[in-house]
């Protein structure tokens, strides 16, 4: 099934767990740093627990190394006794937040995490040990518990230090510091203010709300109860700890994030690219769009091969099969997997044909097929007979009515006509951004690509219509990179300037083209079968539905009518989790979705 990852070769190991030699030592380093994730997610889960449960509230003192001790009330008093909880169990939402943020920088193993696990929990651990010494405390088996789950996290942490290699940013700090101290200031503004207005006892200074706020930020248990001043109701502490968590996440997302990964297609990487596709271009449709400028590249040790990609959310993402040859493949997916685990990338790939496919596979990668790519062999294609009878109509209806189309590779365009061509395709664009990553070239005109071919449709009156370019693919082929039409044209003028391409191809020395992708195409083509079972109807009613905006199904049938060879298309990505986050990443790549703090 489509909707389903489907493995081409079991992986050998996890692209983000690969280890240099399987030994011992390394399966116990493993096994040590998912233990301290997993501790991490029960703590968060504990803190969320004990924020939402009023009966958890009950006798919350602070612990004199300035974390928070369990004071339990029993009904005699000298059943009373002093309570520690483990590292980061603290009944608020910041240490929750800490908690998940740690989970999920933790799992991408990034050596910043670790090493803040490390001073925050050692020295915990030993002021556990130094409390255990007296009576108070060691009379009580929970606090025994508290400083054995400590002391168990701490060794797991020491266990597994070299597990722990990802880089960050270089600007990290700067920026934490940053975001720390105006979150603080505007949180803790905006807690103070409340604070004062639903303070039921009079004579508060500001100093004590402000003491107060603070403290509410770390719990919402007995904490703050020690400034006597002030009486807030219970949702003002709950609101206080959720604005000063969101500040605190902010903060934690500053300290921790991925590198932006800018470096960028430069001249000389580019020059490479171009040489690897002059020898092996023709293997791949969309070989060409790897010299897009937004993209980086990294080759093989021998150089024979390179990986393009581009990082977008901190996700490694690269786009259609490796460039150059086949043998050297590894070599440039191996160099791109080791960069990504260094900066905690999380590594994909889009649009890999099932050679490629197999290769990542290889390499730790599972696949889903995302849909197929539509290829006319021109050597096949012909307007004659019955199954081609709407797109002949349509060529000969458009024909009539006066419009033709003129091909020309880009070199043979004079500049004056060029300029007038990209500022037509610039006005007639749906919207201001310029879409594609995967299967686009993102320019139009530039004197580096003069072998793509550039389609000129003019109505009667000798008015240019619409555009088609397409890049080359190797020395006989050409692939769709841009489609543009004046959507007061003709109807059909699509169809009409694709059949011209294909009837006019033997004279550019072309034998094949590659069109649209056609996402989900088999859930089209068998959903609608006789004999379809209850789940593929169900998925093709629900593409169907989602067709309504995002036109899926039209651009299968807009790709079927001229009887292409289906190839077919992967994602490819190292766990199941990673798709949500892939699938954003892969929006805002192509265009379809932005964020205002970029990439």
């Amino acid at each position: 099934m489509p909707a389903q990852p489907t493995t081409l070769i079991p992986p050998r190991a996890s692209a983000d767990r690969r280890a240099p030699a399987a030994t011992p030592g390394g399966a116990l380093r493993r096994r040590a740093a998912d233990a301290t994730v997993w501790y991490l997610r029960l703590i968060a889960v504990l803190n969320i627990a004990a924020v939402l449960s009023l009966p958890f509230r009950q006798e919350v003192d602070e612990h004199n190394n300035g974390r928070l001790t369990l004071h339990l009330h029993r009904q005699h008093a000298h059943h009373s006794g002093q309570f520690f909880t483990p590292y980061l169990a603290t009944a608020g939402l910041v240490s929750a937040a800490l908690a998940i943020f740690f989970v999920l920088v933790m799992r991408r193993r990034k050596r910043a995490a670790w090493l803040v696990n490390v001073l925050l929990s050692t020295p915990v651990f030993a002021l556990y040990v130094l409390a255990l010494t007296q009576h108070a405390y060691r009379a009580h088996v929970f606090n025994w518990v508290s400083a054995a789950l400590t002391g168990l996290f701490v060794a797991a942490l020491l266990i597994s230090r070299r597990e722990f290699h990802a880089v960050g940013d270089p600007s990290n700090p700067r920026l934490a510091l940053a975001v720390g101290v105006g979150g603080v200031a505007l949180t803790g503004g905006l807690g103070t203010l409340l604070v004062h207005a639903t303070n039921k006892l009079p004579g508060a200074t500001l100093p004590d709300e402000i003491a107060y706020t603070l403290l509410r930020g770390v719990s919402v248990g007995p904490l703050a109860d020690h400034v006597t001043a002030v009486h807030a109701p219970r949702w003002t502490d709950i609101v206080i700890n959720v604005l000063l968590a969101a500040a605190f996440c902010l903060v934690l997302y500053a300290g921790f994030r991925s590198p932006r990964g800018r470096r960028l297609l430069g001249p000389e990487d580019e020059a490479r690219l171009r040489t690897l596709l002059d020898r092996h271009g023709a293997r791949d449709s969309l070989g060409y769009f790897a010299l897009r400028r937004d993209k980086a590249a990294i080759f093989s040790p021998t150089g024979k091969a390179a990986v393009t990609y581009r990082v977008v959310g901190g996700v490694s993402l690269a786009s259609g099969d490796p460039i150059g040859d086949p043998e050297a493949w590894p070599g440039a997916i191996d160099a791109w997997l080791t960069e990504a685990r260094q900066h905690a990338w999380t590594p994909a790939v889009m649009g890999a044909s099932e050679e490629a496919g197999t290769i990542y596979a290889r390499h730790g990668l599972d696949a889903l097929e995302l849909g197929d790519e539509a290829i006319v062999d021109i050597g096949d294609f012909t307007l004659e007979g019955r199954a081609m009878r709407v797109v002949r109509q349509a060529h000969n209806r458009v024909r009539r009515a006066g419009y033709t189309v003129r091909v020309r590779r880009h070199e043979d365009i004079p500049a004056d006509e060029m300029s007038l061509l990209i500022d037509r395709a610039d006005h007639w664009r749906d919207g201001t951004t310029e879409r594609g990553f995967s299967m686009a070239l993102g320019r139009l005109g530039d004197p580096a690509d003069g072998r793509c071919v550039m389609l000129e449709c003019r109505d009667a009156d000798d008015v240019p219509r619409a555009l088609l370019s397409f890049v080359p693919w190797g020395e006989q082929g050409l692939s769709l990179d841009l489609m543009r039409r004046d959507r007061d044209a003709e109807n059909g003028l699509m169809e009409f300037m694709v059949v011209e391409l294909l009837l006019k191809a033997p004279d550019l020395a072309v034998d094949r083209v590659s069109l649209n992708f056609a996402m989900f195409r088999s859930v089209f083509e068998r959903g609608s079968r006789l004999g379809a079972g209850p789940v593929l109807r169900l998925w093709h009613a629900t593409l169907t539905f989602f067709s309504r905006w995002w036109q899926i199904e039209s651009l299968y049938r807009a790709n079927a009518k001229y009887r292409p060879i289906w190839e077919p298309r992967y994602l490819l990505f190292a766990r199941s989790s990673d798709i949500p986050r892939i699938g954003l990443a892969s929006a805002r790549a192509e265009g379809f979705l932005t964020v205002p703090w970029g990439t």
